[in-house]
């Protein structure tokens, strides 16, 4: 079985996603007019606004915070780790570039989310791409595959991943029973998950800043204290990101497919650009401008500091190490634990431990969140299914407390190329649409005023939107 699923992953990302992923990035990057470069710094402007106007409902900050939460987990410590041994420093610059591009990808399908946003029973917004896929383009069945390739990932198996890397680490660091670690996990993960999506997004938006903000500040020190060495380190990523033979340094010889594949394969996990996850976070907010569009730009800034800030800081503590060995079988959480060990000894094993805590819990409870979102789409408030659902979900973060996961990684890689290809088929489908509304908000802020969303103007638009969401 783990071959046929090893095959099938390689099938869907070594000859489809790679290049879809890269098309879809460089589409929207020359169509929305290399947004993420030339907006950059009016992605800081919308953030240091997003508290406001959310009037009871979830802020753009919290939405931001829950998309954050889920994205910056295994895949930035263990995820980094895997890419480095399995593609070389070269995957490190494939997961720039798709990180770079894919804040286009990224601003595109939160837009959507948030045009296309319902409003449930309890007041809450929810929405995402199988929204957008059934009320955008009429295919509701697009919307279904697209849900369930979601909870099977991001609700089940992603969370089974997260938790093996919190138990991996706590065993290492403190020689904790993963049984132990597996059942305070679970008790933690119920608590916040039956709390509902505002709890979730109160978490997410006090415990996301701390804990991203500890990790960098450590990877800063450890970066000043080798800086003489960084410049040699950066030409090792881009040498071996095109194959070019460097000598000394530590040249590994890695495969530049290899390294391509990894890196955005990891890079993908990491930042989910173009994944459609965190576009269902984004749909929960309440914007302020309140305009789809300005959600878009936050969630941009999201991919950025997820793969450009965090998993470099990341590759960095590894690199500067002198730990990465190809055949040594150190990999994911373990080669980045032995790595900081070399820079700040002892501790550092132990920092990572509470480290990967933090950020492998939070994105358990954002992953359920996605996955309750597109529960909803499918059952329409099923009470009973959505207890048997969290049930499943605590099930699964036990099972991955306990269980060699190295299947379950692959069945990971397959549900994600899946979600990502539906969703960058309907992204093309809709592009007209977020070119529409990225055009009507940068005209607002030209004529001086705050961009506010009048879905008049798009006749087409004003028939498809939820009318109690704008």
């Amino acid at each position: 079985m783990t071959e046929i699923a090893n095959t099938i992953s390689g099938l869907i990302w070594g000859h489809v996603l790679v290049y879809l992923l890269i098309a879809a990035g460089l589409f929207f990057t020359v169509r929305l007019g290399f947004i993420q470069f030339r907006d950059f710094g009016h992605t800081f402007k919308v953030m240091f606004n997003s508290r406001q106007g959310a009037q009871g409902g979830i802020s753009s900050f919290q939405a931001f915070c829950t998309s954050l939460a889920a994205r910056v987990g295994t895949g930035n410590m263990a995820g980094v780790g895997v890419a480095l041994y399995l593609g070389g420093p070269g995957a490190i610059f494939w997961m720039w570039l798709i990180a770079l591009i894919g804040m286009a990808t990224s601003f595109a399908e939160s837009t959507l989310a948030q045009a296309y946003k319902v409003k449930d029973e309890h007041g809450n917004f929810r929405g995402g791409p199988a929204y957008y896929m059934e009320k955008g383009l009429g295919k509701r069945w697009m919307g279904v595959a697209f849900s369930l390739c979601l909870i099977l990932a991001f609700g089940l198996v992603f969370n089974a991943v997260q938790a093996n890397s919190i138990a991996a680490a706590f065993n290492e660091a403190f020689a904790i029973p993963n049984y132990v670690v597996g059942i305070a996990l679970v008790i933690g993960s119920g608590f916040v998950i039956f709390g509902g999506l505002k709890t979730i997004a109160r978490f997410a938006e006090w415990v996301v800043p701390f804990m991203a903000l500890a990790y960098l500040v450590l990877a800063l020190y450890v970066c000043a204290v080798n800086l003489e060495q960084l410049p040699q380190v950066f030409m090792v990523v881009i040498n071996h990101a095109f194959g070019i033979e460097q000598a000394g340094a530590g040249a590994i010889g890695y495969g530049v497919m290899q390294a391509m594949i990894q890196g955005i394969k990891r890079g993908l996990f990491s930042n989910e650009a173009g994944m459609g996850s965190a576009a269902n976070a984004a749909a929960t907010a309440t914007p302020n401008p309140p305009h789809p569009a300005s959600q878009g730009y936050v969630q941009m800034l999201g991919v950025f500091i997820d793969t450009i800030v965090i998993c470099s800081a990341t590759a960095a503590l590894i690199l500067l190490s002198g730990q990465l060995a190809p055949g040594s079988g150190l990999t994911g959480i373990a080669l980045t634990q032995n790595a900081l060990v070399t820079h700040v000894g002892e501790w550092g094993a132990i920092f990572v431990a509470v480290a990967i805590l933090f950020f492998a819990f939070t994105s358990i409870v954002a992953n359920y969140s996605y996955a309750e979102t597109n529960l909803l789409f499918l059952e329409h408030n099923h009470e009973k299914g959505m207890l048997i659902f969290r049930a499943l979900v605590l099930a699964m973060v036990m099972f991955g407390s306990l269980g060699e996961i190295k299947l379950v990684w692959t069945l990971a890689d397959i549900s994600m190329g899946m979600m990502a290809i539906i969703n960058v088929i309907a992204l093309f489908m809709l592009s007209g649409v977020v070119i529409w509304l990225s055009k009507d908000y940068q005209q607002q802020r030209k004529q001086g005023v705050v961009p506010t969303f009048d879905k008049n103007k798009h006749p087409k638009l004003a028939k498809e939107v939820d009318p109690d969401s704008w």
